[in-house]
């Protein structure tokens, strides 16, 4: 792929959401954000849960 196709494609991309309306990219920033898991799990995998469960299961 030649840098002339990079620069087309990201062009393109660009126009594409700047030619969205607002409340287009809000609702499809927020969807991300949602389906996103918590940071705990993100960086430390299952460890997190499974000592939450652990805790919770002492109480």
């Amino acid at each position: 792929m030649s840098s002339n196709d990079l620069v087309k494609f990201m062009t393109q991309q660009v126009v594409s959401y700047i030619d969205q309306p607002k409340e287009e990219r809000v609702n499809q920033r927020e969807k991300r954000k949602a389906a996103k898991q918590p940071f705990l799990f993100r960086w430390f995998g299952v460890i997190p849960l499974a000592i939450g469960m652990f805790i919770r299961r002492k109480k």
